[in-house]
């Protein structure tokens, strides 16, 4: 498919438009409003959806093997959520799963 500048530029302008009036549309026009209870119990629940959709991914088929499964990447996860789990410190467990994964890389090889 044979696409010139002007069209790439009018698509990413266009999407540029559309992301902004996205965002504008909740955060510019009820940005000032109070949000009913029910619409804030909900909103709770976005980053604990959003995060581990970002994450599987590069867990289970990470690009630096090829997208195949690694253990090394399975045994880190599995460490990170065990830490952050038991200590309940962000930090620790991020620490903790990179630990995991570079003892686990070298002697996994």
């Amino acid at each position: 498919m044979d696409m010139s500048t002007t069209r790439i530029w009018l698509i990413i302008l266009l999407l540029g438009a559309g992301t902004f009036l996205i965002r504008f549309s909740f955060l510019g026009v009820i940005g000032d409003r109070k949000l009913p209870e029910w619409v804030l119990r909900h909103l709770r629940y976005t980053p604990v959806a959003v995060m581990p959709a970002l994450i599987a991914p590069l867990v289970l088929w990470p690009a630096a093997t090829g997208g195949q499964t690694d253990p090394a990447r399975m045994l880190a996860a599995a460490a990170t959520l065990i830490l952050g789990m038991t200590i309940r410190n962000v930090l620790a467990a991020i620490l903790g799963g990179a630990g995991t994964l570079y003892l686990a890389l070298y002697w996994l090889g």
